[in-house]
């Protein structure tokens, strides 16, 4: 029996700058090696493949897309070449995969299929974010997205300021980049005006923005968060 193929997981970019000042020679060296892939999007997933190793034979390249209209039953397929002795990569749009994004389902199959997962080096927006904010990295929580609902939404911040107080957790989310301002006001008018709210904005790019200030002083925040791939964390405490 062929010994099975492994799968690698490739974190990319968080912007658009070259590939090698923020990821390390060795996920050159994978891509070098690899010609079978899972991507959420093919066309970015080429493009980045073609910025890392620039002279890789595109037309050699055979990419399995997994994004929200993906059917469950379609993902066991997925991971065949490792079945048949060949390694795999999952990249994701930015960032880790795996990590709020839609690559964790095929590591679950992947463990109860005993293939072997080598997790890569590279930056994750969650961790640069909580890094830098002076908050509490020893418990602290991903959230996602929160409500779109305005009322919903200010529920949820109350909420998850209790939930940082009562256990001293630093609470991070995120929200779809043309909403960011607003959001920033919810929480500014919303929090108690002590509890702290880090905005890490652009990170790893030259335009990286990275603050933390009680959430009185944010009210008369001037920096434009608009269309910018932005982390919010909150701690009250």
């Amino acid at each position: 029996m062929n010994e099975k193929g492994k799968l690698y997981l490739i974190p990319t970019r968080l912007g658009d700058n070259p590939p090698l000042e923020v990821l390390p020679l060795s996920i050159k060296k994978i891509i070098e090696q690899l010609d079978d892939y899972i991507v959420e999007n093919e066309k970015t997933a080429r493009r980045f493949i073609k910025r890392v190793v620039p002279n890789k034979s595109q037309p050699s390249l055979r990419l399995k897309v997994l994004n929200k209209y993906t059917q469950e039953s379609e993902l066991n397929s997925f991971l065949e070449p490792c079945l048949n002795g060949t390694s795999m990569g999952i990249i994701s749009e930015a960032g880790c995969p795996a990590i709020a994004d839609p690559g964790a389902d095929i590591v679950s199959i992947a463990h109860q299929m005993d293939i072997k997962v080598v997790p890569l080096v590279g930056p994750s927006s969650i961790l640069l974010a909580l890094m830098s904010s002076g908050m509490n990295g020893q418990s602290f929580a991903f959230n996602g997205y929160l409500p779109i609902d305005k009322q919903e939404r200010k529920q949820k911040i109350k909420a998850l300021e209790k939930r940082s107080y009562e256990l001293n957790q630093s609470q991070l989310f995120i929200e779809t980049p043309y909403r960011n301002n607003q959001m920033l006001n919810d929480l500014a008018t919303t929090l108690h005006p002590s509890t702290r709210i880090c905005v890490a904005c652009d990170l790893t790019l030259p335009t990286e923005f990275i603050k933390t200030k009680p959430a009185k002083d944010w009210k008369n925040n001037t920096e434009d968060l608009h269309k910018r791939p932005a982390m919010f964390i909150i701690q009250k405490d």
